[in-house]
């Protein structure tokens, strides 16, 4: 119904539309997609034709209901492929976007359901983002924060972490930074390194890393943490 194209600018507008809670510009979707604005203006418009987004004039792009719905489709998809190839078919973490990003647009709603059924109907994937469910329904509200906002002292939870940069996430894995680890903050310098305490061992992360990796406060409930 929906070329590949179409699709992953929708999933791109709803990932950038939660990161920022508002329209989005075109220059934000090309640089995501790392493609040119020209570009990005000419598939807006026709996304726009078919009703999945709406535009206003220097503000920005936002997907109307069908076109979140679509978005969120291909999202349950590309996360239940990311989380089946890690569990079933011994990919690391740090492998599975790509692969994902590719067959999220080539399977059945029969071949979603015996993905979802084979994992146990998981909430989330092996980077700690939430998964849509069957009928579609947007995720909670993120409840979040940037691991670079806490300050020296504090203990955090990690939630998720960005599954868009191979090598970061590989570095991550040999620091034993993943969902669920707990860390504390050590240092944060005035150059933008942060400095976490990882069980025995510390870390130091440049910055950029550490606004990827979004946390929660140790405080927060244990079905919190597992969600």
């Amino acid at each position: 119904m929906f070329s590949d194209v179409m699709e992953d600018y929708l999933k791109a507008i709803y990932t950038l539309q939660k990161e920022d809670d508002g329209p989005v510009a075109t220059s934000a979707i090309a640089e995501y997609l790392d493609v040119t604005p020209p570009t990005v203006t000419s598939m807006v418009e026709k996304l726009e034709d078919r009703g999945l987004v709406e535009r206003e004039k220097y503000k920005g792009v936002e997907l109307t209901e069908e076109g979140e719905t679509v978005a969120l489709e291909v999202l349950r998809h590309h996360r239940l492929l990311e989380s089946y190839l890690t569990e079933h078919l011994d990919y690391s973490w740090s492998e599975v976007h790509e692969e994902a990003d590719t067959l999220e647009h080539h399977i059945s709603e029969e071949f979603e359901r015996r993905v979802a059924k084979a994992l146990g109907d998981p909430e989330v994937d092996p980077h700690g983002d939430p998964i849509p469910s069957a009928d579609l329904t947007p995720p909670k509200e993120d409840d979040t924060t940037a691991l670079a906002d806490h300050e020296p002292g504090d203990s955090v939870v990690v939630a998720r972490v960005s599954d868009r940069d191979e090598e970061e996430l590989e570095y991550l894995a040999d620091a034993g930074i993943t969902p669920g680890t707990e860390l504390e903050i050590v240092d944060v310098a005035p150059f933008g390194m942060v400095t976490v305490a990882v069980g025995g061992d510390e870390q130091s992360l440049p910055e950029l890393v550490a606004r990827s990796i979004r946390v929660r406060g140790t405080e927060a409930a244990p079905e919190e943490l597992d969600a």
